[in-house]
């Protein structure tokens, strides 16, 4: 039998048994020649990287602060989330790395080698339990393959957080120490990088919330963490592989990493890469530029708010911020705005014809409609066509967990602010505040977003790091652990609009683009309208204007959002608790 076909079978077993922690695992066929041979071994160890799921990264901010959206996410809806609908308590994958690391020991491969690949599924069952310490808190550490005859942890309780991290670490430290490559071309594996920056991206998570979560009583250990996250991205930094790519001008620079076919790989550590020769593709375009499918997402105006001007100054500095037209409040800003939403001269391919591309209120709600992982040509709009590379870890997120890290601990110091953000906002073509820290609080930003933070360093990385790495599977979690559930129900604002009626150019092209209107009115060609009286129908409508006939746009305000403390964490599934009430479920669910 030829081995793929082994291991396929193999597989198999696996799917058919390790579903579920509570459902009793069936035998598993025999090792046969996988662990015999480094061959068996790669085989075996490339069935991990379906964990991670990264093709689906560009759309996984779907539910965050920033974002609106066709409706409100159902985990913060009152009466549309519960324990009956809850998911994620899945374990296959955990029992598929176990069953490796228990039997790669063939002392016919050398121990060097042996360690490499053991490292490597350390790494993803550190994977696999950070994501489920985010979503669940306290869980069952189950450290090797459940047998018919485990009763006592089939069913056993749920392990302390603390417990839980310090084994995700441990994971992480064998693999930095014992995976063999430090970084390879294609950015597509795991090497001794990725478990460095993994680590970092884990201990700053789990630093900050034990820091703000004080009801854990857990705050001893924030110094360690966070010293943790500062030694492992600092070993990323002085490798001297990675730097910020700069290779287009800075209009384009900071879009192209994340439109390029393959990874940049100076920036990307590690990515998931599409490949239309094996129809390996992402959904980016159909999803960020359908009426139809997705969810049809797009920025509030309190956040586009947030990005500075090209000086380095806070743009709500400008006492009319408030009444600005969409047209001019983009320019002169940083430059990561025009390449994150539709702006000015922002052109498509449309049948090889290149066009000027204003937001389309077709889809958008807010006027902030992200270009950052669509591609330009509208040939990919229909379906998963996306021929882009989607990245999981890059340089730009190293640089923020150091600066972060080094703020929250009180000892970030100037020269290292410019080695962090001053270098991210000097890629983005801001001039002014690279080289030392910022003294003075933005009034804007503490008000809206962090009232609680004093300290105007803390309050610039938290800015920075909204922006740098905004669509990037981020924001939640940012949310979850520095205790700031309440930026969930954030209004979802919109452009300001002057008047009804009055049908508007959002790009200067010289072509009217949308008006709003409560009756409809004489309608002028290419123009798009939208109603924004109360009612439609005799329901309630859900786009309107702040002032009733002008004012920023709002959008679903008729849709209560709530996030109560226990959202920190999700439900346990109904089912799961009744198969094994010793699990206990989060409070409040």
């Amino acid at each position: 039998m030829k081995l793929s076909t082994i291991i396929t079978l193999f597989f198999a077993s696996f799917i058919i048994s390790g579903c579920n922690l509570e459902e009793l695992p069936e035998a598993t066929t025999t090792k046969g020649p996988i662990f015999e041979s480094e061959n068996g071994l790669i085989l075996y160890t490339n069935s991990f990287y379906n964990i991670i799921n990264g093709k689906n990264l560009h759309r996984a901010d779907a539910m965050s602060d920033y974002l609106c959206r066709n409706g409100s996410p159902a985990f913060i809806t009152p009466g549309n989330f519960s324990p009956e609908v809850s998911s994620g308590w899945t374990w296959g994958d955990l029992r598929n790395i176990n069953y490796f690391l228990e039997n790669c020991n063939n002392p016919k491969i050398p121990v060097a080698t042996r360690n490499n690949y053991l490292g490597i599924a350390r790494f993803f069952r550190a994977w696999f339990y950070f994501e489920k310490v985010k979503r669940f808190g306290d869980v069952p550490w189950i450290g090797k393959t459940l047998n018919v005859d485990d009763k006592e942890l089939l069913f056993k309780g749920r392990d302390s957080r603390k417990l839980i991290i310090d084994s995700i670490i441990a994971d992480l430290d064998f693999a930095a120490n014992n995976i063999i490559i430090k970084a390879e071309n294609s950015r597509s594996l795991v090497t001794k990088n990725i478990a460095l920056a993994f680590k970092a991206r884990v201990c700053l998570h789990e630093g900050t919330f034990r820091k703000y979560h004080t009801q854990l009583g857990l705050t001893s250990s924030v110094p360690d963490l966070l010293n943790q996250a500062v030694e492992a991205s600092k070993k990323v930094m002085n490798e001297g592989t990675y730097k910020l790519y700069d290779g287009a001008s800075i209009d384009k620079s900071y879009r192209q990493v994340f439109i390029n076919p393959s990874p940049i790989t100076s920036e990307v550590l590690f990515s998931a890469v599409c490949d239309l020769a094996l129809n390996n593709l992402n959904d980016a375009n159909w999803y960020w530029t359908s009426g139809t499918y997705g969810d049809k997402a797009s920025f509030i105006r309190s956040f586009i708010n947030t990005y500075l001007k090209i000086d380095g100054t806070p743009f709500t500095n400008d006492p009319n911020f408030k009444t600005m037209l969409f047209k001019e409040e983009v320019k002169g800003r940083d430059k990561r705005l025009q390449q994150t939403i539709r702006v000015g001269d922002y052109k498509r391919i449309n049948n090889g014809i290149l066009e000027a591309a204003p937001p389309l209120f077709s889809y958008t709600f807010s006027g902030y409609q992200p270009i950052k992982w669509a591609l330009d040509d509208m040939y990919y709009d229909t379906r998963d066509l996306n021929i882009n590379s989607v990245s999981i870890i890059r340089y730009a997120e190293i640089l923020l967990i150091f600066a972060e890290a080094k703020a929250e601990l009180g000892t970030l110091t100037d020269a290292e602010w410019a080695a962090t953000v001053g270098l991210l906002r000097k890629r983005a073509g801001i001039t002014g505040g690279l080289t030392t820290k910022p003294t003075n609080i933005d009034p804007y930003l503490k008000s809206t977003y962090f009232p609680e933070i004093n300290d105007p360093v803390l309050l610039e990385i938290r800015r920075e790091r909204g922006i740098e790495l905004c669509l990037e599977g981020f924001r939640f979690d940012d949310i979850i652990r520095w205790k700031k559930g309440n930026l969930m129900e954030m209004e979802w604002n919109g452009m300001y609009v002057p008047a009804l009626d009055v049908p508007m150019d959002l790009n200067e092209d010289g072509k009217l683009d949308v008006a709003f209107y409560k009756k409809l009115p004489t309608k002028v060609p290419g123009v798009t309208y939208v109603e924004v009286s109360p009612t439609i129908s005799g329901k309630p409508n859900a786009q309107l204007l702040s002032n009733s006939d002008f004012g920023e746009l709002t959008w679903l305000n008729n849709i209560k959002r709530k996030f109560d403390d226990k959202h920190y964490y999700y439900p346990i599934p109904a089912a799961d608790i009744i198969t094994n009430p010793n699990l206990k479920q989060n409070p409040g669910w």
